[in-house]
């Protein structure tokens, strides 16, 4: 309890961050900017004092799915929608401090499982209309527990199966009493985006909000409540989103954020494509500058040309993953994976022999020139609070693979080359990934001549990013996937709920399971369950531990880099405060950023 006390006690107080945090003003000056009303208090920026104007040209790979941010489960629609709406609470993703947003105050009970938020005055949408508790009410009762909607939001938000009661006590307070204690409530719920109720209750109402706020919808009424505000799509081309002249910001002048008058995501085919347009100077940032590309923008970054930023050793993990789906198509009556090919990848010492068989170290040299690290389990060593340095390692070794698949009944018969299992079937499999990345298919091609060496072939089939995420959450229609993970920029082991545990919406190898179909997994959904319901730091460090070696183990997840993290943006860009622990390590904090000429 004393943890959560204190924390919420330090929110309830105007206070100010080192950097360029944030906190809650009392009293600022007449903003020359707008005319319309701040917010009471409004937020105070804490960072350099900026000037207001410019476009920010950004590059994104693929065309957004949506801009709703409740059902978004993609890079490209993530990337956009942080600009489109906000929480109740902030996190600082360079200090990793809780810091007020729509709510400038809380409080938790004595037996921290009661919490009472109160919103600001005066907060209002993008379009103008009064935001207020009856939104948050909404966004959580009438939409992201509605079992009609799926989302992965839901999933970290379900204790023992039991879901927190959210209810009004006055138009700006809201009272959420959960469960059980809930120690990361204030970086994971806060977070949560809020959308209006005056907007999408209709869409509720009638059951279509899985199709609203769609990139075919009139941007006017994609209503949010972040630093920006849709303006124009076009497929295939770009996104422009617009200073949002209801944002509840300013910086230490009173001048309301955020500082670019608009901000365009332009679609590229590759990461190439978007390295190339920020060295042309056709875009003003690459948040994933790919390892392979930091000599070009060093050499650049001489001439003046970028600011090339080195937060480190990143969080991305990427990883294999195999479909492990029992169940059968409710369409044509089929297994969804084939029976042979599923009795290997449900087997254990199968995925550990694959993970053996891949020679990171040469990853390492030969995709990333050294700029990245082996990468093992379900977290980064970037992630120092969390990261469990005891888990199991698999170092190339392909003669411990083929002992591995021998005891299971895999090896080469009657002098063939080829694996072939008990029944005579040849041990072969497709394996996806995304088109465009060309360090992913590198990947790929070493991992699939890894894989030759001990007599497996693999068909390896890139296919374009939604078409990807297609395969993952909604045809199940993959042998393989090779994919990566971030953090969502929260580094909270309750982040990683929807992936890990059994029903979760993005549980990779085997998405929406109903229940565990493994007794590693049941355990790893009480371990994840537990680590949420207890205030001590060190029981949850246990229990998060335990979850991890549990991955590295059974390898449901064969984890091969993390690369090290590298973006570059214009030089003339203030306000700049880079991290590993985001997804965006240049541009998370863009309502703060502007043009210094």
């Amino acid at each position: 309890m004393k943890l959560l006390q204190a924390v919420a006690v330090f929110g309830a107080a105007a206070f100010c961050l080192s950097g360029c945090g944030s906190k809650s003003g009392t009293a600022v000056s007449e903003n020359s900017a707008t005319n319309y009303p701040l917010p009471d208090p409004p937020v105070v920026a804490n960072c350099h004092a900026g000037i207001r104007g410019g476009r920010f040209i950004i590059s994104e790979i693929g065309d957004p799915k949506t801009f709703n941010p409740i059902t978004e489960n993609e890079q490209s629609s993530i990337d956009i929608n942080r600009f489109l709406f906000w929480g109740l609470l902030n996190f600082d993703q360079q200090n990793q401090t809780i810091e007020p947003g729509l709510a400038d105050f809380w409080t938790n009970s004595p037996d921290g499982k009661t919490w009472t938020l109160r919103l600001r005055k005066n907060l209002r949408w993008s379009d103008g209309a009064p935001l207020t508790a009856d939104d948050v009410v909404f966004t959580w009762n009438d939409v992201i527990y509605n079992p009609k909607i799926d989302n992965v939001t839901r999933d970290q938000f379900i204790i023992n199966g039991k879901k927190f009661t959210i209810s009004k006590l006055d138009d700006l307070t809201v009272q959420v009493v959960t469960p059980q204690v809930y120690a990361p409530f204030l970086v994971t719920f806060g977070n949560v985006p809020i959308i209006p109720k005056h907007i999408l209750e209709k869409s509720v109402a009638d059951g279509t909000f899985t199709s609203a706020y769609s990139v075919n919808s009139d941007p006017a009424q994609v209503v949010g409540c972040g630093p920006y505000r849709l303006k124009e799509y076009k497929t295939a081309q770009y996104t422009i989103a617009e200073r949002n002249p209801y944002f509840l910001e300013v910086d230490t002048n009173g001048t309301r954020l955020p500082y670019f008058d608009d901000v365009i995501f332009t679609v590229v085919p590759s990461f190439n494509a978007m390295s190339l347009r920020m060295l042309s100077g056709e875009s003003d940032v690459d948040d994933e500058v790919i390892p392979s590309q930091y000599d070009s923008f060093k050499a650049a970054e001489a001439q003046g040309k970028c600011t090339l930023l080195e937060p480190g050793v990143g969080v991305m993990r990427e990883f294999l993953c195999f479909n492990e789906n029992t169940n059968v198509n409710a369409k044509t009556g089929k297994p969804d994976v084939d029976p042979a090919k599923l009795k290997w990848f449900r087997n254990t010492k199968f995925r550990q022999a694959i993970s053996y068989a891949i020679d990171r170290q040469e990853m390492v040299r030969s995709i990333y020139f050294g700029r990245a690290i082996p990468s093992y389990g379900m977290e980064s060593p970037a992630n120092k609070k969390w990261f469990d340095p005891k888990i199991a390692t698999y170092p190339y070794n392909p003669q411990k693979a083929l002992e591995l698949l021998k005891e299971i009944g895999i090896e080469k018969r009657n002098g063939n080359d080829n694996l072939t299992d008990s029944d005579g079937n040849r041990i072969e499999f497709v394996m996806n990934s995304m088109t465009g990345s060309s360090s992913a298919e590198s990947q790929a091609l070493l991992i699939t001549k890894d894989l030759q060496k001990l007599g497996i072939k693999v068909i390896f089939q890139p296919v374009e990013f939604n078409s990807l995420e297609d395969k993952l959450s909604d045809t199940f229609d993959f042998d393989c996937i090779l994919g990566a993970l971030g953090s969502g920029g929260l580094a909270d082991p309750s982040s990683g709920m929807n992936v890990i545990e059994s029903s979760g919406f993005t549980h990779e190898w085997f998405p929406e399971e109903k229940t565990p179909s493994t007794p590693w997994e049941a355990r790893m959904d009480d371990l994840m369950n537990d680590q949420m319901q207890t205030l001590d730091e060190n029981q949850r460090k246990k229990d998060y531990d335990e979850v991890q070696e549990i991955i590295a183990e059974q390898q449901p997840l064969v984890f091969t880099i993390t690369p090290n993290t590298y973006a570059a943006i214009n030089p003339k860009i203030g306000n700049v405060r880079a991290t590993v622990l985001s997804d965006s390590p240049a541009t998370w904090n863009a309502e703060e950023l502007y043009f210094e000429k």
